[in-house]
């Protein structure tokens, strides 16, 4: 606090000592004579001396050369980086109570997330934009003034794309809301597109970078021609799971959430769609990530997507069912299934279609008006119990494999004998 006041009391000397100058200066011969008349008046040359004293200080302190700043040069630049200061702090006030104040008065949530996003940059950037300015106005060597001019454009592009990242990082996060919202398929792919946007970008500010500090990009990129050639050899795997994900943002064959099977190995709800794997929740709660080149060319069965969830089963009774009872046991069943409000109603087939091995076949085919898993079953239990219950009600009974075998010739009379050796053992 002190060494403050011991500037702001050299800053005030020298704005006095210069206007103190400049009327001294500008008064002229009528100066010099009241100069003269009043150091005769005091005893002539002692005030003199002592006038001529001071205004060399003075001199001294105000032209003389601090290496090749002057102080007074000095003292400006350290306004203007103190009036920087006071700039960030104004633009973050207004970033904080002005403008959010008018952002939270609309109904579009993006406005809201954008004003505290952009804060930073751009308050950094009135504090690069004001130090640029603090070192422009300082007598510098062309080398130095050269390193200022490269490290403003370097820090200004990293500050500019910064706030570009940002910017798509609350664009996306609104878009998926909106999507999530309207249940749009691409939901579930705007992360990966996230990713991918952010990393071009990034490769973007690299390059302009690079290319405003003075290196020569195109002669940068020919010499590393032979190493690319090694990097893009061993990424072969890495560009082919990228391309993949391309055809996955395509195609949009799943999103997040969604109940997938591919092939015969992996079955589970999608949790993440990456640039280079996509993650499913098995289940038996495992995580299982799988490239996305390997998805691409995979054939992929999307549950989540069947507007119905179908059920199709046999129903199996004895061979001791009369033909009527037969009849009207398949008329209960297609009766019970449309008084079901979780059946659709759009397709029931209900028919005696096999006489198997050991029962009589009743094929039972509807669909479940929800697709949900839980519910499915649900349904499906509720519509067993009741087929269960119209078999009793028509006396018949659910029919088990049996089989029925036939001796003939030595081997039939030899158990033909053992069993009624048996039997009169036993009533003996």
């Amino acid at each position: 606090m002190k060494r403050f006041y011991l500037v702001l009391l050299a800053i005030v000397l020298s704005s006095m000592g210069q206007g103190l100058w400049a009327q001294n200066e500008n008064a002229g011969e009528e100066s010099e004579t009241i100069a003269v008349a009043v150091a005769s008046e005091e005893g002539g040359e002692s005030f003199g001396s002592l006038r001529n004293e001071i205004r060399e200080k003075f001199s001294e302190v105000f032209q003389d050369d601090l290496g090749e700043n002057s102080l007074g040069r000095l003292l400006f630049s350290f306004g203007i980086i103190l009036l920087t200061y006071i700039a960030r702090k104004i633009v973050g006030y207004l970033f904080e109570n002005w403008l959010h104040r008018i952002a939270e008065k609309t109904s579009w949530k993006f406005d809201d997330k954008m004003i505290p996003a952009m804060r930073g940059p751009v308050g950094w950037m009135v504090f690069v934009i004001g130090m640029f300015i603090a070192l422009t106005v300082l007598n510098l060597s062309p080398e130095w003034n050269k390193t200022v001019i490269l490290g403003f454009k370097a820090a200004s592009m990293v500050v500019v794309f910064w706030g570009i990242l940002r910017a798509v990082d609350v664009f996306s996060e609104t878009m998926m809301e909106v999507a999530e919202d309207r249940e749009m398929g691409v939901h579930g792919f705007i992360p990966l597109i996230q990713k991918a946007v952010r990393t071009f970008l990034f490769v973007i500010a690299v390059i302009l970078v690079v290319q405003n500090l003075g290196y020569s990009v195109s002669s940068l990129l020919a010499g590393l021609g032979i190493g690319g050639l090694a990097v893009a050899l061993a990424a072969q795997e890495t560009l082919g799971n990228f391309f993949g994900s391309v055809s996955l943002v395509a195609d949009r064959p799943f999103k997040v959430g969604d109940w997938i099977q591919v092939g015969n190995k992996v079955d589970g709800d999608v949790e993440e769609i990456g640039m280079r794997s996509t993650k499913v929740r098995t289940w038996s709660k495992s995580l299982m990530s799988i490239p996305n080149k390997v998805l691409a060319n995979e054939m992929i069965e999307n549950w989540s997507k069947m507007p119905k969830r179908r059920v199709k089963q046999y129903i199996g009774v004895t061979y001791s069912t009369p033909a009527d009872s037969m009849h009207d046991l398949v008329e209960d069943i297609k009766q019970l299934l449309r008084e079901d409000e979780g059946v659709q109603q759009d397709f029931i087939l209900v028919n005696f279609t096999d006489f198997g091995d050991s029962s009589l076949q009743i094929l039972v085919y509807y669909f479940t008006s929800t697709t949900a898993w839980l519910a499915h079953m649900d349904i499906r239990q509720r519509v067993n119990i009741k087929i269960m219950k119209a078999v009793e009600g028509r006396g018949a009974s659910m029919a088990f494999p049996t089989r029925s075998l036939q001796f003939e010739g030595d081997i039939a009379e030899r158990i033909a004998d053992g069993l009624s050796e048996g039997r009169q053992k036993g009533e003996g």
